[in-house]
C-alpha cells in the first residue's frame, strides 16, 4: 500500500509539497501544491506543458502529468512545512520515456531483470561565490594549493554544517566534508546507495545546497569550470553491483589483484567501450570541455580526465579503482542530470555484461605527465558538438535508452550548441577586431 501524502501531510505537519521532476538539462521544475489537494495529486498528478521545459515537446502536445513517488519524500530541512516529492511523468495514460527519471528506471529494470542492483555515490563538488558570480566568496581564500584548507572550511563552517545537519537529519548518513583543490570551492560526501535513491538525492542535494548558500548572503554553482585558472567542479561517481536483495557485492572479489570480479570487469569494459559517446550526458554543457582536456591549474593539475582509460588508485585516470569492489568514475562534472548519469553508467554497465566487454589492461602511468604511452587509448570529446555526434552514432545508447529519445536529447543539446555559436565573446572582439 502506498504511503498517504494527505495522512502524512497532517503527522508532519507538511503545509506545502513541492512536486517536482527534472527536465533533460537537469533542471528542477516543479508546482507547489497545498497539502489540502495533495491526495488529488497522488493519484492524478500535477499538470505541465511539456514544451516549458527541457523537453522535446511543442505547444500542441497533451498535458504532461508529475505523479509524485511518496518514497522520495524529503521535509526541507531549512522549511520544514514544506516537503520535495521526486515525480515520475505520463502522458496520455503512458510514462514519458524522454523524461529522465523514467530513463533511469528502464535500466533498473534491465539489470533486475538479471538479478542485478546498481548502488552508487556521487562526489559532489561547488563553489561558493559572490552574488554576481564573478569571484569566489572568500577574498581570503588564495592559498596555491588551497585543498583541505582548515581555516578557509572553518570560515565557511556555518554554511558547511548547517548543510551537513540537513544531511544527517533526513538520514543520508554523510561522512565528510571539505574544502576541495580550488579556492571557493568545496564538497561534501554521502553514503551510497540504490542508484534511483541517489540520484534523486543528488537532485535535493543540489538545490539544498543554492538555497542555504543564497541564505547566508552567497551563491554556490555546480558549474564544470567557473574560472579558468582553478579547478574545475567534477561529480565523481562511485559504482558497484549488487545482488537482488542488496546483501551481495557482485563486484568484489578476493582473488583478483585489485579485487573485482569478472562482472566487474565487464562493466568496466562497456564504461570504456562507451565513455566517448555518454560525454554529452556526463559533460553536457558547452563549458564541460573546458574542464576536460583541461591544462594544469594553479594547484598544479586539472584532476580531470584527458583520455578513456583506467587504473588501480591513480587518480589521473578517467576510472580509478580505489578499493575491493568498486570503481570511480571521473568522467562526470557538476553540471550532469543525476538521473542521466546513473542511467548511462547502468547502460553502459548492462551492454558489458550482454557482449562480454573487456576493458583491457589497467595502466599504471601518470595520464597528466605520460599519456603519451598509452598507446590506443581513446580520446575524449574536445567540445560538445562533437560528443553529441558521437552519442547520436552509439546503437548501445540507441538500444538501450530509445532512439527516439536519445534523438530528442541530442536535438536540444545541438540547438544549444547552435546559440552558443553564435554569440559573440569578448575573446573574439579581442582578437579579431584588428584582423
Amino acid at each position: 500500500m502506498a504511503t498517504d501524502l494527505s495522512a502524512v501531510a497532517k503527522s508532519e505537519g507538511i503545509k506545502y509539497f513541492l512536486v517536482s521532476f527534472v527536465d533533460l538539462f537537469g533542471v528542477l521544475r516543479a508546482k507547489l501544491v497545498p497539502a489540502r489537494a495533495i491526495g488529488d495529486m497522488q493519484q492524478e498528478g500535477a499538470g505541465f506543458a511539456g514544451f516549458a521545459a527541457w523537453l522535446d515537446m511543442t505547444p500542441a502536445d497533451s498535458d504532461m502529468f508529475a505523479i509524485p513517488d511518496p518514497d522520495s519524500l524529503i521535509q526541507l530541512p531549512w522549511k520544514p512545512e514544506v516537503g520535495w516529492l521526486a515525480a515520475d511523468l505520463w502522458m496520455d495514460g503512458k510514462e514519458v520515456e524522454g523524461s529522465p527519471r523514467i530513463m533511469l528506471k528502464r535500466q533498473i529494470e534491465r539489470a533486475d531483470a538479471r538479478g542485478h542492483r546498481m548502488k552508487s555515490g556521487v562526489e559532489c563538488e561547488y563553489f561558493l561565490i559572490d552574488e554576481s558570480g564573478t569571484n569566489i566568496a572568500d577574498p581570503r581564500d588564495i592559498q596555491e594549493k588551497p585543498c583541505y584548507d582548515q581555516s578557509a572550511l572553518m570560515r565557511r563552517y556555518d554554511v558547511i554544517s548547517e548543510i551537513c545537519d540537513a544531511m544527517i537529519g533526513l538520514g543520508w548518513g554523510p561522512y565528510q566534508n571539505d574544502h576541495e583543490d580550488a579556492n571557493g570551492q568545496f564538497e561534501m560526501n554521502w553514503d551510497y546507495d540504490d542508484c534511483l535513491v541517489t540520484a534523486d538525492r543528488h537532485s535535493f542535494f543540489k538545490y539544498m545546497v543554492k538555497s542555504i548558500a543564497e541564505k547566508h548572503g552567497l551563491r554556490a554553482t555546480f558549474m564544470p569550470k567557473p574560472f579558468s585558472h582553478l579547478t574545475g567542479n567534477g561529480c565523481h561517481a562511485h559504482v558497484s553491483v549488487w545482488d537482488s536483495t542488496g546483501t551481495e557485492n557482485l563486484f568484489h572479489s578476493d582473488s583478483d589483484e585489485m579485487g573485482l570480479s569478472p562482472l566487474a570487469y565487464q562493466y568496466l569494459g562497456g564504461i570504456v567501450h562507451n565513455a566517448e559517446a555518454l560525454c554529452s550526458f556526463f559533460n553536457p554543457t558547452v563549458n564541460s570541455y573546458k574542464r576536460i582536456n583541461a591544462p594544469p591549474t594553479t594547484s598544479g593539475a586539472s584532476w580531470a580526465p584527458n583520455a578513456v582509460t583506467y587504473g588501480g588508485n591513480n587518480r589521473t585516470h578517467m576510472i580509478r579503482i580505489p578499493d575491493k569492489g568498486r570503481f570511480e568514475l571521473r568522467l562526470m562534472d557538476g553540471a550532469a542530470n543525476p538521473h542521466l548519469l546513473q542511467a548511462g553508467v547502468l547502460a553502459a554497465g548492462l551492454d558489458g555484461v550482454e557482449n562480454g566487454r573487456d576493458p583491457g589492461k589497467r595502466l599504471d602511468i601518470n595520464m597528466y605527465t605520460e599519456g603519451h604511452r598509452a598507446r590506443g587509448a581513446k580520446k575524449l570529446p574536445l567540445n560538445l558538438l562533437d560528443a553529441i555526434r558521437t552519442t547520436e552514432k552509439s546503437r548501445v545508447l540507441r538500444d538501450a535508452m530509445g532512439a527516439d529519445v536519445v534523438a530528442s536529447y541530442c536535438k536540444l543539446r545541438r540547438d544549444e550548441w547552435q546559440r552558443y555559436s553564435s554569440a559573440i565573446t569578448q575573446w573574439e572582439r579581442d582578437h579579431t577586431l584588428d584582423c
